[in-house]
């Protein structure tokens, strides 16, 4: 599993790991964040057909025999204070920082693994097209620091699947952090933005111009 000190070092530029797999990797590319938007495909979105259930999650993670889930696995991750990992990986104790809404918590189950880009968001954006395996892929995806993250649960379903044109987060001190994070993860997957997000982003973008966004494309 990732290490957390490493998951931290997110807030300052997106950092990430190749996924597990017997295909050559692409390699990494890192160009800043209003280059990262620009490279984005600009298509419409359609939402027909979507069902969550089209992408299989949570599985059992970067390691099928340490008994954890992806979820579980990502909450390991993250911890800032390791929790104690019990029968069939039940989780005590342990705290977490949710940089969305920049609240400590100290209970797993206040907390809820989000989808930096939602599923119905990948679905809109090119998903729809994508192999059941390919959608599991993405729905479980550990190789990208900023794929799945942990964050409170009131924060998580406030977002819902909503796009950055229409929420960011209420800390407006990492709306730089979490659009390069979105970006990025849209650019691994190859999914495309609508024009109003293309704009939302834009405009983030461009009070951000020390940031940059690392991210290695998904063969």
């Amino acid at each position: 599993m990732l290490n957390s000190v490493r998951r931290g070092l997110a807030a300052a530029f997106l950092t990430v790991l190749p996924l597990t797999t017997t295909t050559p990797a692409h390699a990494a590319e890192t160009v800043s964040l209003s280059d990262a938007v620009a490279a984005l495909p600009v298509a419409d979105e359609s939402r027909e057909g979507y069902t969550r259930d089209a992408f299989r999650h949570w599985n059992t993670g970067d390691d099928p025999v340490d008994g954890c889930s992806t979820r579980n696995e990502v909450l390991l991750d993250e911890a800032v204070e390791p929790p104690t990992v019990g029968p069939r990986c039940r989780l005590a104790g342990g705290s977490w920082w949710s940089y969305y809404d920049q609240v400590r918590v100290t209970s797993a189950s206040g907390l809820d693994i989000d989808h930096m880009v939602p599923l119905a968001e990948a679905w809109d954006s090119g998903a729809s097209a994508w192999s059941a395996q390919r959608r599991e892929a993405y729905a479980n995806d550990q190789g990208a620091l900023a794929s799945l993250v942990a964050v409170t649960a009131r924060s998580n379903r406030s977002k819902a699947d909503q796009d950055p044109a229409q929420w960011l987060p209420p800390a407006a001190g990492v709306h730089c952090r979490y659009v390069a994070e979105w970006v990025g993860t849209k650019l691994r997957w190859t999914l495309s933005a609508d024009e109003a997000e293309i704009a939302a982003l834009v405009e983030v973008a461009a009070g951000c111009p020390e940031q940059t966004v690392t991210y290695e494309p998904v063969p």
